[in-house]
């Protein structure tokens, strides 16, 4: 087969640009000789009440290159040891639930027998200020299950789309929380609430504020604007006058042994969609290396060396006539509370590549979904052309791309391609296959060992369009029952359509599986290629066991997944966003898997969801949870410290990782509890050297808010990259 088309294509020679990096050297000379250090401050912390179980003990230093913050937990006799502490002078001070922060006091690395005192909250008030953003969350309060469908207009004013009350709820995190928090500080106060008539009018105008206003706008219209407003209306008017959530536990048992460290990156607008650190099959690459953030609105790739503690970075090229290049960034036509009518993202030509999604393959480039050129694909991408990919299923537009960026060469390389992309994913197969989200109607995929052979990025990648076999003949056909048809052919195979998501191989039978967040209540889709793709891929679509469908008995149910991954024995795991579940999936224990039956709610038996810490949402049908997650991640290879295979889900309301032990169901909470509004999109691990125990590896997560001005701090603050570590106990040094 690759003859064949190898006839059809001229080779297309990639487009590569060298770049003069020298601050990315200057950076890299800083480095030599350094290591990160064995220095420690310790002591204990006590209260009026005695010494403080479970409090976190900050300290913060802007004396090296960047700002640099490490942050312990203090175990049972309030006793605390902070490691691996960089020579400087640092702030340091106390903060706990049921505490308000103590003092900042001022200390060099090498203190030793250091007391800190903790303040005993006056009141719950006080107290809940540092609570994470679900759990002021948990106070919003939808409409009772009674009032969906909703009638309109004309009746009580939520749209009919909305069909029961989880639908609504999934608006609620995945259509109001993709871009920042809720429950934080900056979205429970309304600013400057008195210059409004009523909350509500003061809801609707901050919903239109600086470049996402379009985004949250539309929002409200999604659950019928009048209920949405009046629903965040009276939220915050009860908080505004005194009501608080339920206190977190504090951290205990293993939680306690939890070393965060962050380092600042950016700048005070950037947004740092997702980090890298190591190819994701082999964690062990890449070690105490520099770890890897994109920053979409800018444009560029941003780098910590968490050793020589600096930060720099580097602009992502777009192809020529970068003049006509899309923006997803709209116009401010609101001026934002914070930065009037400043356009922050997208301005410039050179920040129209819009990163999304970084991944390091085998050799340390950097791959990542980045607009190289306009939306609207070449013809070679079209029905009418040779390629064979084209003339099955023909893509108009497509959205990102792809590009690399390889540290070695000082390079970029900029890669076409005819299907959108979103997030990104190598395949286990001798090809390092680079799988792509991102595609409403498709999966793509680019042959990363052929594209180096030959540089020909048509020739190279792959798609298919995701169709079930529901006539069950064991193969798909044309024509087939296109998505949302009325009076669908019984006896013809049916396409499947909605926003691929998250994307994954699978480690041995190597078919990708993609998350599809919508139509509620969302899906994960199985694609396998087959021996001769595009005529032999075959799709498999399975939704969560779902209250919609009917009495499940007691199985718990849920709903719209999104982060996805697999552990090293094929079982699939994802973040149900939308009901707060972490959720697995086993494909073997399906009695049916194609057939007139199989498109989506046939196999409630593969399904496992464990409820994930946290509050519920208050009068919510369900068992459905106050946190969001934008992400999941499973620790294949135990680089945190908990064992292999720990599926990890993103807190992104909660200033948390959340880690499951799927032996016991028992949790893992991994708090940043500063600078709070911690709000991460994804995680990496890595093991920088197998043979030092906890301080070899550790996992990393960034600030991956749009408004990173919305966490503590305010204005001014820079995102952050943090490295969550796991000791054998609280004083380990």
């Amino acid at each position: 087969m690759r003859t064949a088309i190898r006839q059809r294509y001229s080779l297309v020679p990639m487009l590569v640009l060298v770049l003069g990096v020298a601050i990315w050297t200057a950076t890299a000379s800083a480095r030599q000789g350094a290591s990160m250090s064995d220095g420690v401050i310790a002591g204990a912390v006590a209260s009026d009440n005695g010494p403080e179980a479970g409090v976190w003990v900050i300290a913060e230093t802007e004396e090296l290159e960047t700002k640099f913050v490490k942050i312990v937990v203090t175990d049972d006799r309030g006793r605390f040891v902070l490691p691996e502490m960089p020579e400087a002078t640092y702030d340091v001070w106390v903060r706990g639930y049921g505490l308000v922060d103590s003092e900042k006091v001022q200390l060099t690395t090498g203190a030793e027998g250091v007391e800190l005192t903790a303040v005993i909250a006056p009141d719950a008030r006080a107290a809940a200020q540092v609570y994470p953003g679900n759990y002021w969350y948990s106070l919003l309060e939808p409409p009772p299950a009674s009032e969906f469908p909703g009638t309109g207009n004309g009746g009580n004013g939520i749209n009919p789309a909305m069909s029961r009350q989880s639908h609504f709820v999934d608006n609620m995190k995945q259509g109001c929380q993709l871009c920042h928090q809720l429950g934080n500080e900056a979205t429970r106060v309304v600013q400057e609430r008195d210059q409004f008539d009523s909350t509500v009018a003061a809801w609707d105008h901050r919903v239109q504020t600086g470049q996402r206003g379009n985004q949250m706008s539309n929002a409200m219209n999604r659950f019928g604007r009048e209920p949405a407003l009046e629903m965040f209306a009276d939220w915050t008017d009860r908080i505004a006058a005194g009501e608080v959530p339920e206190a977190p536990p504090r951290p205990a048992g293993a939680e306690r042994n939890v070393v965060v460290t962050l380092w600042d990156w950016g700048q005070d607008t950037s947004f740092i969609h997702d980090e890298i650190v190591t190819d994701k099959r082999d964690p062990r690459l890449n070690g105490d290396g520099p770890v890897y953030g994109v920053s979409a609105g800018h444009g560029t790739i941003t780098m910590v060396d968490p050793v020589a503690n600096t930060a720099t970075e580097l602009t992502i090229p777009v192809r020529p006539d970068p003049e006509v290049m899309p923006t997803r960034f709209p116009d401010v036509i609101t001026p934002s509370y914070y930065w009037g009518d400043q356009e922050l993202w997208g301005v410039g030509a050179n920040e129209r590549s819009d990163p999304h999604n970084p991944m390091m393959d085998h050799q340390g480039r950097l791959w990542m979904t980045s607009t190289i050129r306009p939306f609207q694909n070449d013809d070679w991408c079209r029905e009418g052309s040779d390629n064979p990919y084209a003339q099955y299923y023909s893509v108009g537009r497509s959205g990102r791309h792809a590009s690399y960026y390889d540290p070695e060469r000082e390079r970029f390389v900029l890669v076409d391609t005819c299907y959108g992309t979103h997030h990104l994913q190598f395949g286990e197969d001798e090809e390092h296959t680079l799988w792509f989200s991102g595609d409403g109607n498709v999966v793509g995929w680019l042959n990363t060992e052929l594209y180096d052979e030959t540089g020909d990025e048509r020739f190279s990648q792959g798609w298919c369009p995701t169709v079930l076999d529901t006539n069950g003949d064991g193969v798909i056909t044309k024509p087939w029952n296109e998505p949302r048809e009325e009076n669908p052919d019984p006896s013809l195979d049916s396409r499947v359509a909605g926003f691929g998501y998250g994307i994954i191989a699978h480690p041995t039978d190597h078919a990708a599986w993609i998350s599809r967040t919508g139509p509620f209540p969302g899906a994960i889709v199985r694609l396998d290629r087959g021996d001769s793709p595009p005529e032999t891929c075959i799709a498999e679509m399975y939704q969560p066991p779902s209250i919609e469908n009917g009495d499940l008995g007691s199985m718990e149910t849920g709903f719209s997944p999104r982060g996805i991954d697999v552990d090293r024995d094929g079982i699939i795991w994802a973040a149900l966003s939308g009901s707060s579940h972490m959720a697995s999936f086993d494909r073997s224990k399906c009695a049916v898997t194609n057939g007139p039956t199989a498109t989506g709610q046939h196999c409630p038996e593969g399904w496992t969801l464990y409820p994930m810490p946290g509050p519920k949402m208050r009068g919510v049908e369900g068992n459905v949870g106050a946190d969001f997650h934008y992400y999941s991640w499973v620790d294949q290879y135990n680089t945190l410290g908990m064992g292999e295979n720990i599926p990890i889900a993103n807190g992104s309301t909660s200033d948390s990782l959340l880690a499951l032990d799927p032996d016991t169901g028992e949790w893992l909470v991994l708090r940043v509890p500063y600078p709070m509004a911690f709000y991460s999109r994804g995680l990496d691990g890595r093991i920088d050297d197998p043979d030092a125990g906890w301080k070899g590896r550790g996992l990393w997560a960034n600030y991956g808010s749009n408004y990173i001005w919305h966490t503590e701090g305010g204005k001014g603050t820079k995102s952050k990259i943090v490295h969550f570590q796991l000791r054998p106990d609280p004083l380990a040094r």
